[in-house]
């Protein structure tokens, strides 16, 4: 059976499943439902001075009769007072020793501000503090939040600060709003920070209400940009991730966003995140979700012969390579298996008109049927990602030539970057497609 039990940063967790700082990790009633059902860590909903929120407070985009394949939210900190926090994680750490209990902090950037709740929550017993550095709504006008999170000299700053009185890890969440997530992770880390957690959610606008002409969601007819959270953020949150981690900054990685099954924890795993933070996939599923994620790893790590999260953490980061260094001989080429094809044409549709007409329709016992023009396939796998009836795999095909990049390419090929007279005879040369 594998071991799902991590050390992040000093902090010891039965699994890598945390409930991230939100709706959810809201109250000592959430946390004990939490930690009954099996979550391994818990970070409360971000402590700062009480505030209002606002309703309506989040909107949705669905997909064909798929609901809120993402959320948008313009929820803000707690707004229960800070007292009633704070007494209600002291509660939580004496009933729950074994579970990682981190706290979520985010107050006015001075340093007696910072330097009072950081004290105020290690005295609960908790185990960590997240430095809430990425919140990209309600805070920014007030230097919280994103505002941080986007200038790392400001992050090396805070938690300079906070470290200054800290006595336990700290735990920084950046923010996705950058040009590079790589710059204030690396300034965290500089100004004392134990662990990332990353990421938060992505500035967005959910959409306009084409009957009102109102902002989604609206509150009395006015709307404000919002984060964006959920699965349609995942490959954002699996970039960041690998990018940071790439770095070997030498602290724990927490992955957020998108995560709503084993499948989605593996992948930020393996791309070098040591626990995971699930927040909109509790709130459209409940805290039960966490049963088939321990269930789920715990048997792919069996079948994998991986005894512990560190034996596969990072392993497909190290798979990522520049554009220059892919093979550039490698060749494939769709394939249609007609036992599962139910000649719905949309894979004819989809290369006919917007990819590289490389699929016609021939007749063959009075329908017509999708035929795959092996020489004009270029190997893109538009079709096979789009085919309802998953009958369309990408074969390889031997090109007769050895591996090659396209960097060795233009190592060999002096010239061919610039001149199209070279680059076309090194095409022909090597029979690649030329239409």
């Amino acid at each position: 059976m594998a071991d799902l039990s991590i050390d992040f940063a000093g902090v010891k967790a039965p699994n890598p499943f945390w409930v991230s700082s939100g709706p959810p990790s809201n109250t000592l009633y959430q946390l004990n439902r939490a930690f009954e059902a099996g979550w391994g860590g818990f970070v409360w909903k971000t402590l700062s001075d009480p505030l209002l929120n606002v309703t309506n407070r989040y909107g949705g985009i669905h997909y064909g009769r798929t609901r809120a394949i993402g959320i948008n939210n313009i929820e803000l900190v707690s707004d229960r007072p800070r007292e009633e926090n704070l007494r209600e994680i002291r509660e939580a750490k004496r009933r729950w020793p074994d579970r990682a209990l981190f706290v979520s902090a985010m107050v006015p950037s001075k340093r007696e501000a910072w330097h009072r709740i950081v004290e105020e929550i290690q005295e609960t017993g908790a185990d960590g503090i997240e430095l809430n550095f990425g919140c990209p709504h309600g805070m920014p006008e007030r230097g919280m939040g994103a505002a941080v999170g986007q200038v790392p000299e400001y992050c090396e700053m805070i938690t300079s600060w906070a470290k200054e009185v800290a006595k336990v890890p700290l735990m920084v969440k950046l923010t996705p709003n950058v040009t590079n997530i790589v710059e204030p992770a690396r300034a965290a880390v500089k100004g004392g920070a134990s662990a990332l957690s990353m990421i938060n959610t992505v500035y967005s606008i959910m959409g306009v209400d084409l009957d009102t002409l109102e902002i989604q969601p609206s509150v009395r007819g006015k709307g404000t940009p919002g984060g964006y959270a959920g699965p349609a953020v995942k490959p954002i949150g699996l970039y960041m991730v690998s990018k940071v981690a790439r770095e070997n900054l030498g602290v724990p990685i927490s992955g957020i966003g998108g995560i709503e099954s084993w499948r989605d924890a593996a992948e930020y795993i393996l791309l070098g995140a040591t626990s995971v933070q699930v927040c909109t996939g509790i709130m459209k599923y409940g805290f039960q979700i966490v049963k088939g994620m321990i269930s789920g790893l715990s048997r792919w790590m069996d079948e994998k012969g991986f005894a512990r999260i560190s034996d596969f953490s990072g392993l497909a980061a190290r798979k990522i390579a520049p554009f220059g260094e892919l093979d550039i001989m490698y060749r494939t080429v769709a394939e249609i298996d007609y036992s599962r094809c139910i000649y719905c044409r949309r894979c004819y549709t989809a290369c006919e008109d917007g990819l590289h007409q490389a699929i016609e329709l021939v007749q063959k016992n009075g329908r017509a049927v999708p035929r795959i023009k092996e020489e004009e396939c270029v190997g893109c796998r538009m079709c096979s990602l789009i085919c309802p009836a998953q009958c369309i795999r990408m074969v390889e095909r031997d090109r007769g030539f050895p591996s090659q990049s396209w960097s060795e390419i233009v190592a060999a090929n002096p010239g061919i970057d610039s001149d199209w007279k070279v680059m076309r005879r090194w095409r022909k040369e090597h029979n690649w497609r030329t239409k």
